[in-house]
């Protein structure tokens, strides 16, 4: 698999397009700088109130005095750190919040993509699944304290500077090689999520691939194999995370040593002050609790800071997912669809109609044929010639690359759903977790239970309904499974019944048995069938031949 690269700007743009609507983002980041500044400053003027205050009162003769003098101070900096764990604790219940509409709101959005089959299942699983889980991190930790880290540390460092400007001075220079080391190794970060996330897709494709395999895996005694193969994946994934970690340790040392260096500054100037050995002319003279404010202060300018390094590697997650949600979006189908709902069987027309699913060969080309209203037709051809995309296109399930479709004489428009007037039985029905009945009242959720039984029943499927099917459709053999297709076309109440090689996988006999209730179940209907059986085509009003 080739590497997936993307624009940081063309993914933090995508990022915040695609998100826009949830605006409790700039709540829980206001939360952040009010609990980074009002606490620290808080905590930082009650301890140095309280040191200040220390010493003079040692000599009073009492303890009453000594408590007299200290509890403002003393109790300024408790308070400070109680407000400081409220804000904390209003934070992630405001995270949590944003977390579940960021998740809900992409998965909402992108799932119609993911059933449109237009997406490999491995491509869709890493996209919706950790793709949109990456997403998280960003908007709860990486963005808030981004714009912590933007505010915090300057109006810190103002409430340094009516201290001592000198000091602010300090840890305003300082500044510059910390936001340096971090902007070096977020660089190195990027390429590395980049790379996690693409071994995380190839895992995520392998696990789903030989979970759908797995009886044949079994049947071959391939276990072993396939056991070395998802082991291979799986050390690639845990390789690739250990770099990623690697490099976010590194930027937290680097930043550790920046933030020990500013602090270690600070208290060498405060001391040198304080015993007036400086060896230039002090810019300014300190007193004990202003040299104590200042050293609790120095290190919560870089504290926001140190806060965004550890959720760097956040956006890197983020943005490295990216191109894969951005391939499945692309995958949309048209929004705001208008649904069509049919009264009479129509006529179906295809002029010059192409479908190509990428670059090359198209699956279909200049396709130009009528069907009549009410009318069996037949799409016989080998493999490949694209009898499933001529049905699937009705559907919106494969993409017109040139051509139109008539329904009764007008264009079938992208921004127009045809899937409500179509019964459709295709060669792999999809089985849900549940009961036989259940699977059949997919096609039409309103039917009652006597119309349920009747289409189970005109299907060929015997047995009780209520028999447990699991969602790989156990219970279920080859033919029972295309029954279950069938079963549900002829439940729905629909104009135009669109069936994909509906007796495959039937004996002759049981094929001989299906012909009929095929052709009761297109009476009064416009009925397309793809199929390679000539039995079936001999059922037809028209048969046309692909090739």
């Amino acid at each position: 698999m080739t590497a997936t690269r993307s624009d940081p700007r063309a993914a933090s743009r995508w990022i915040a397009d695609a998100t826009k609507d949830w605006k409790r983002l700039s709540n829980r980041s206001a939360i952040l700088v009010v609990a980074d500044v009002i606490p620290a400053v808080g905590f930082a003027a009650g301890l140095g109130w309280l040191m200040g205050a220390v010493v003079p009162a040692l000599e009073a003769p009492n303890i009453v005095s000594l408590a007299t003098a200290v509890a403002p101070g003393a109790g300024l900096a408790v308070g400070s750190l109680l407000l400081r764990g409220l804000l904390a604790q209003c934070a992630v219940i405001a995270s949590s919040g944003v977390a579940n509409q960021v998740k809900s709101g992409l998965r909402k959005r992108l799932m119609p993509a993911v059933f449109s089959g237009r997406v490999s299942d491995s491509a869709a699983m890493a996209a919706v699944v950790e793709g949109v889980d990456s997403m998280e991190g960003h908007f709860t930790r990486f963005a808030p304290a981004r714009t912590a880290a933007a505010v915090a540390p300057l109006a810190l460092i103002a409430a340094a500077a009516f201290v001592s400007p000198f000091t602010a001075g300090i840890l305003l220079f300082t500044l510059l090689p910390f936001i340096i080391g971090m902007a070096l190794t977020g660089m190195a970060a990027a390429s590395e999520s980049r790379r996690q996330f693409q071994a995380m897709e190839r895992l995520s494709g392998l696990f789903l691939d030989r979970i759908r395999a797995l009886p044949a895996i079994l049947v071959f005694q391939a276990e072993e194999r396939q056991a070395r193969l998802m082991a291979k994946a799986s050390q690639e994934l845990a390789d690739r995370t250990s770099r990623v970690l690697r490099v976010a340790f590194l930027s937290s040392a680097i930043l550790e040593f920046f933030s020990a260096l500013a602090v270690a500054l600070v208290a060498v100037y405060c001391g040198f002050n304080l015993l007036r050995i400086l060896p230039f002319p002090a810019p300014d003279a300190l007193t004990l609790g202003q040299a104590f404010f200042l050293l609790a202060l120095a290190p919560e300018v870089y504290q926001p800071m140190r806060r965004l390094a550890g959720a760097y590697h956040e956006r890197q997650a983020a943005e490295a997912a990216v191109p894969h949600l951005q391939m499945v979006e692309k995958a949309l189908p048209p929004s705001r669809r208008t649904a069509m709902h049919l009264e009479n069987p129509p006529a179906i027309t295809y002029r010059n109609l192409s479908i190509a699913y990428g670059p090359g060969v198209p699956a279909v080309s200049a396709f130009d044929q009528h069907v009549e209203a009410g009318s069996i037709v037949a799409l016989t051809g080998p493999s490949g010639s694209g009898k499933s995309s001529l049905l699937h296109v009705l559907l919106g399930l494969s993409p017109v690359s040139d051509g139109k479709i008539l329904i009764d004489g007008n264009v079938l428009e992208q921004d127009r759903d045809l899937g409500p007037s179509i019964a459709y039985a295709g060669q792999a029905p999809m089985v849900i977790p549940g009961t036989l009945g259940d699977n059949i009242r997919l096609a039409f959720p309103e039917a009652s239970e006597r119309a349920v039984m009747e289409a189970a029943a005109k299907a060929g499927l015997s047995g009780n309904l209520d028999r447990p099917i699991d969602e790989r459709g156990g219970g279920l053999s080859g033919g029972e499974r295309r029954r279950l297709g069938l079963a549900r076309a002829f439940l729905k109440p629909a104009t135009i019944l669109i069936l994909d090689e509906p007796t495959a996988h039937l004996d002759s006999q049981s094929e001989a048995r299906l012909l009929p209730v095929i052709k009761q179940a297109a009476a009064g209907r416009t009925t397309l069938i793809a199929t390679h059986s000539t039995s079936v085509a001999a059922i037809a009003d028209r048969v046309i031949a692909l090739s």
